[in-house]
């Protein structure tokens, strides 16, 4: 599907893997809404992209708030085709810990944004995507990217919740493209290793990042945002691409 001249929808734009594939979609000629809870820091953001970014307070969480962000994002800038999840949240907590069991609302809340938020987006802006006209002769009419992780297949200890919900975004995939398919709307997950973003750095260690990058196999350093967001645009253009959970890791293998 052609970039250039589409319009996309991503979550979790204010900062990280969000905010470099709101930038690398702009740069690839579409007219993008940044959504996401930071309401002044997103909206500041689209600024800086320029006039074919929009950015808009949403809680992936919140069923109204979605849709009031794609009523909003469809009235300025016509109905969105291109949908990328980014927003997500981490936590850490061993399922029985020194104080006793994990808490609950912890592990629950990793849940409802990881997972819920991207089912709550993705349900919604389908149902838009498959009212459209297709765009190529083969009838396609749109592309949905989620963001899983490599702690869907290799979770460390401690990662119960994080690794529950991407697993949960990685076992989507398939259903959801075979669902769609009928519609010509394509479903892919990214797979990232650790990557260089505010959520990941502002917890690493000196040790536990040079552990990090030991265990990538080439290139021996975390990922960047920008190669993250350069993967999605290169999903989006490729119409092969559907139904596969795609790992995007330098051959990370946690341990």
């Amino acid at each position: 599907m052609h970039v250039n001249g589409s319009v996309a929808v991503v979550t979790g734009a204010a900062s990280g893997l969000g905010r470099a594939t709101a930038a690398a979609l702009v740069d690839a000629g579409a007219r993008v809404a940044l959504l996401d809870r930071a309401g002044d820091t997103v909206k500041e953001t689209a600024a800086a992209l320029g006039p074919r970014a929009l950015g808009l307070v949403c809680d992936v969480c919140d069923e109204a708030s979605v849709t009031a962000a794609l009523d909003q994002a469809a009235a300025v800038h016509g109905p969105a085709r291109l949908v990328v999840n980014a927003a997500g949240i981490f936590s850490a907590g061993r399922l029985v810990g020194r104080d006793g069991p994990i808490d609950l609302d912890s592990f629950r809340r990793t849940i409802e944004v990881n997972l819920m938020g991207t089912v709550t987006v993705m349900s919604r802006a389908a149902a838009r995507m498959t009212a459209l006209e297709p765009m190529t002769p083969d009838g396609a009419r749109g592309v949905i990217v989620n963001t899983a992780s490599i702690a869907a297949f290799e979770g460390q200890t401690g990662q119960g919740a994080y690794a529950a919900s991407k697993g949960a975004v990685a076992a989507l995939t398939l259903p959801a493209a075979r669902e769609l398919a009928r519609h010509g709307i394509r479903v892919v997950a990214i797979a990232p290793g650790v990557f260089e973003t505010p959520m990941v750095s502002a917890g690493l260690t000196p040790e536990v990042r040079q552990g990090l990058e030991a265990a990538c196999v080439f290139p021996a350093r975390l990922g960047h945002a920008d190669e993250f967001a350069r993967f999605v645009v290169a999903v989006c253009q490729n119409p092969m691409l559907n139904g596969s959970v795609i790992r995007l890791d330098g051959a990370q293998r946690l341990g």
